[in-house]
């Protein structure tokens, strides 16, 4: 049996219950290590757990988590996910990959960005579709995710945007010379975000985002430590939100219904 269990976004003590139970009955446990992070670290997980927790980074997940996966024909298998189990396109491939060896599977859910962000005050059922936000290069800018932030403006939908994140990355010059050498890790920040866009915005010239337009800042939710702002867009460019994870929310200002605007009003920067 494979356990895909949610951690949800901050302390490990956000594991549920039954999640808890599954995980200290296991025969192995495997953390999900490049989608998202926790508050806590591994050390203070394992603690908690009473478990030895092995890391699942990318390379393990997309290509050779064949190991587990057998292991699970015959095991208690955990995969551990921080936020919920299936916010990544990679776990719903991995969970397909197992059902198809033949392998039972298993998933508790948790608290996941996708709807955590209703933190802000704004309505879940008033965004449109969420879209990523990647780093530029010097040869690679794209914009897809401009134009799907201004098809949910066009139609009053908000708009969350998932920020980057590089984690156990290799450089072309690595990849191409065949070397297991990795970069730092990278962690999208808002302002990052919003320069990205105002880039964007200067080429397409398409009133998606001005200096003057309300965004949402949200730092490290679920955490201790978490921030929430609402600002002009180059008021929050001035800003240092801290540590990652960071996203950032682009409403739909003019659909704002009382209670949403009351809550924007709360969190806006004094």
């Amino acid at each position: 049996m494979l356990f895909f269990i949610g951690l949800g976004l901050g302390s490990a003590k956000d594991i549920t219950l039954r999640g808890l139970e599954i995980v200290k009955h296991s025969k192995k446990v495997y953390l999900e290590g490049y989608t998202s992070v926790l508050e806590s670290t591994r050390v203070e997980m394992e603690e908690l757990y009473g478990r030895e927790i092995l890391i699942a980074d990318r390379e393990f997940v997309e290509q050779n988590c064949d190991e587990m996966i057998n292991e699970a024909l015959t095991d208690e298998i955990c995969f551990l996910v921080v936020g919920d189990v299936f916010c990544a396109t990679t776990h719903c491939d991995l969970y397909l990959r197992a059902v198809n060896k033949g392998v039972k599977v298993s998933c508790i859910h948790n608290a996941g960005i996708m709807t955590a962000v209703g933190c802000c005050g704004l309505q879940l059922y008033n965004f449109g579709r969420t879209v990523s936000i990647p780093f530029f290069t010097d040869k690679w800018r794209p914009s897809s995710f401009y134009d799907k932030i201004k098809s949910n403006l066009q139609v009053g939908m908000h708009t969350l945007c998932l920020l980057d994140i590089k984690v156990k990355e290799q450089s072309i010059e690595n990849l191409v010379r065949g070397l297991k050498i990795y970069e730092p890790p990278r962690y999208m920040s808002i302002n990052t975000a919003i320069q990205q866009l105002f880039q964007i915005e200067e080429e397409k010239k398409q009133g998606v985002l001005s200096p003057t337009s309300i965004c949402v800042g949200l730092a490290r939710v679920g955490w201790s430590t978490q921030q929430i702002v609402v600002g002009e867009a180059q008021k929050l460019l001035a800003l240092d939100f801290g540590e990652p994870l960071h996203s950032l929310i682009i409403p739909a200002c003019d659909q704002l219904c009382d209670i949403e605007r009351e809550m924007l009003e709360h969190f806006t920067l004094k």
